[in-house]
C-alpha cells in the first residue's frame, strides 16, 4: 500500500555556506547590511495617522465633544497637532458651508471677554487671553460653535443660538463663565449731571 515515490535531487555535490579559518559561518557583506536594513526597520517608528478632519468637524460640533468616547483621542490628537504648529486638518466631504478652521487668540480683539486678562504694563495695558487658539465650525455656512483650546488641552465651546435652537442641550460652560464674569463687574457710574 505504502509506496514509495523518487524525489529529484540536485545533481552535482551540496553547496555549504563557506566557513571562516575560525570554524564559524563566514558573513558576507550582503547579509550584514540585510541584517543591520532588518534591525533598523524593526526599530524605526511607524509614521503617526493623520487625524480624519471629517470626524474633527463632527466632533467639534457636537454638544459635548469629551462625552462621545469616539471624538475624544481624535480631538486631543488635533489640539496636541496645533500646540506643535501642525496644520488644522480638512475634510473633503462636508458639504458646502460645512467647515472648521482654527485661528490664534489674540486679546483683547480675539478672545472672549471673561477669559481676557488686563495688567499693567510700563506703557500701557498688556492684555493675554486664557486660551491659546479656537477651532471655528460653521454648518450650511452660519457660524455654529467655537472651541477655545489652551496648550494644556482645556476646552470651553461657545455655540452659536442657532446651534443651541438645533442642540436643544449643550455643555454650557462658556456661557456660565460669561455669566459669573457679568457679575462680577462693579455696576456702571450713575450718570452725570451736565449742569443744566
Amino acid at each position: 500500500m505504502n509506496q514509495l515515490s523518487n524525489v529529484d535531487l540536485p545533481s552535482g555535490p551540496a553547496k555549504w555556506q563557506e566557513s571562516s579559518l575560525t570554524g564559524r559561518p563566514h558573513i558576507t557583506w550582503a547579509g550584514a547590511i540585510s541584517a543591520l536594513l532588518l534591525a533598523l526597520a524593526a526599530l524605526a517608528p511607524t509614521p503617526a495617522r493623520a487625524v480624519d478632519g471629517c470626524l474633527v468637524l463632527l466632533c467639534f460640533a457636537a454638544p459635548s465633544w469629551r462625552s462621545i468616547p469616539q471624538c475624544v483621542p481624535p480631538i486631543k490628537q488635533v489640539l496636541r497637532d496645533l500646540s506643535r504648529g501642525k496644520p488644522f486638518p480638512t475634510c473633503g466631504m462636508a458639504g458646502g458651508g460645512n467647515s472648521a478652521s482654527h485661528a490664534w487668540a489674540s486679546a483683547p480683539t480675539y478672545c472672549p471677554p471673561q477669559y481676557t486678562r488686563v495688567s499693567e504694563g510700563e506703557s500701557g495695558p498688556i492684555y493675554s487671553c486664557d486660551y491659546t487658539g479656537a477651532v471655528s465650525v460653521s454648518v450650511q455656512g452660519a457660524p455654529f460653535a467655537r472651541t477655545w483650546w489652551t496648550m494644556a488641552g482645556d476646552t470651553v465651546t461657545e455655540f452659536s443660538p442657532a446651534a443651541k435652537a438645533q442642540l436643544g442641550t449643550w455643555d454650557t460652560r462658556f456661557d456660565d463663565d460669561y455669566a459669573a464674569w457679568l457679575a462680577a463687574l462693579p455696576p456702571p457710574a450713575p450718570p452725570t449731571d451736565s449742569g443744566s
